[in-house]
């Protein structure tokens, strides 16, 4: 049993093809209305069941079962509305490419879009809901530190969690406390079922004693590192030590998994390089009429074991100020580079340093080498997240909501290293194409960071 519902994610697919399947019924009925018949439906099962595939492709990309998707019933109408209108144009090139089925369902498809956009707002917002909604159990919590704040509040104040803390132990004053009286008898009367503890903190000691005989009450125990992982997709830092990263981290050869991840890179940076010299001239002229300018720049990064790799990226700014980042480097961004950069497309030349083998389509952002000097100085492990080649998209982009932009940043730059770590912790071909789906998402929604 972990933290966040495991099985939302299934519901919630399960609960979308049924009502995508309900959908079509409803529009063929609509439209044939005495006629429908079970040669009728069998005609349009066949491609529409093809279609469904891609649609749920379409919500996945769209974030729709992200964990705790349910959280964002505000946002979800406009989320999936966004989604039905790119499943409306995936589903004209469909019927159109593919006229081997002898079908062009223009008005059934109309009206399917629209039923099955009521359909899926209501099932998300109140049947997935009350479907994956599973009775919260009492926790305890012992630990120490900024992060068992963090993880306090944020179980108790999200109801998607199956559990939330009765209180908490903070191990730094537990001297003064007497624990058969305050801990244990407490988990007795609130009746609790998990205690959330922080193992490797060497103040817990006093503690074991008396937490033994719980498991014999069936209380059953979690380690707070994973359990604020699974929560906050990051790594605590201030909860880890150089034993956490002889157990957890390794960068020996995973043979299947870096020949996908390569052929991967090979693959998609040579299609979306090639797609995007299309865009190159028009990129040329808007530079050159803006400020007559150069329109590319070199930059060093630090990438895999700490060496240099040159990465090359569209010009945005009317001075290169080689990363330095003093506080006027906004007012030095051009009206092009502005929007180059809002875009993306100042990113494209890059893909040319993904084909060389310079960097990775997925992996921690690299960074520049006077501050990698600065904050390995400044940063505990700073240097692990240098074990890996670098990407292009990363962690770090996907989920941290405020990141070190212009100069030297220490607090943001070392919530970006947790999520790193946890990258490369995790890493896996899977992972890295949700995070390539997501950033696809980010691009097209201009929202990423």
């Amino acid at each position: 049993m972990t933290i966040s519902n495991k099985k939302e994610a299934f519901f919630l697919f399960i609960g979308d093809i049924f009502f995508f399947f309900l959908s079509l019924w409803v529009a063929i009925f609509l439209r044939g209305g005495n006629s429908l018949s079970l040669i009728v439906l069998r005609n349009y099962i066949l491609p529409f069941s093809i279609l469904f595939v891609l649609w749920v492709l379409t919500f996945y990309i769209a974030g729709l079962y992200d964990k705790h998707t349910l959280i964002l019933k505000s946002r979800l109408p406009s989320v999936i509305f966004n989604s039905q209108v790119v499943n409306s144009i995936v589903a004209v090139v469909f019927f159109y490419l593919f006229p081997v089925f002898g079908i062009t369902p223009k008005t059934i498809l109309f009206l399917y879009l629209i039923i099955s956009f009521v359909t899926i707002v209501l099932w998300r917002t109140y049947g997935g809901r009350a479907l994956v909604k599973a009775e919260r159990q009492p926790a305890l919590l012992i630990g120490s530190g900024i992060e068992m704040r963090e993880l306090f509040d944020r179980v108790n104040n999200n109801e998607n969690y199956n559990i939330y803390f009765v209180s908490s132990v903070d191990v730094d004053s537990i001297g003064g406390m007497n624990i058969q009286e305050d801990i244990v008898t407490q988990v007795y009367a609130e009746d609790i079922k998990f205690i959330v503890i922080d193992f490797s903190n060497t103040k817990i000691a006093p503690l074991v004693p008396h937490l033994y005989n719980l498991i014999f009450s069936k209380v059953r125990f979690m380690d707070s590192h994973k359990v604020y992982e699974d929560v906050f997709d990051r790594i605590p830092l201030s909860l880890i030590n150089e034993s956490w990263f002889l157990e957890n981290i390794s960068v020996s050869p995973k043979f299947t998994y870096d020949v996908l991840k390569r052929v991967m890179d090979i693959v998609l940076s040579s299609f979306l390089g090639l797609c995007s010299l299309l865009i190159y001239p028009f990129v040329y002229v808007a530079i050159k009429m803006d400020d007559h300018g150069k329109i590319f720049i070199y930059q060093d990064r630090i990438g895999q074991n700490n060496q240099l790799v040159r990465i090359m990226k569209f010009r945005t700014m009317s001075v290169d100020d080689g990363g330095e980042g003093d506080i006027n480097r906004s007012k030095k961004v051009t009206r092009v580079g502005a929007w180059l950069r809002i875009s993306r497309v100042d990113e494209l030349p890059q893909l040319w340093n993904v084909l060389r083998g310079d960097v990775s389509l997925i992996g921690p952002r690299p960074e520049l080498p006077n501050l990698v000097k600065l904050y390995e100085k400044e940063i505990s492990f700073y240097n692990v997240r240098h074990l890996i080649k670098p990407g292009l998209s990363g962690w770090a982009q996907l989920y941290q909501k405020e990141v070190p932009k212009f100069g030297t940043d220490y607090s943001q730059t070392k919530e970006k290293l947790s999520y790193d770590l946890f990258y490369i912790k995790n890493r896996s071909f899977l992972l890295d194409l949700k995070i390539a789906t997501k950033t696809i998402r980010i691009m097209l929604s201009r929202s990423g960071v």
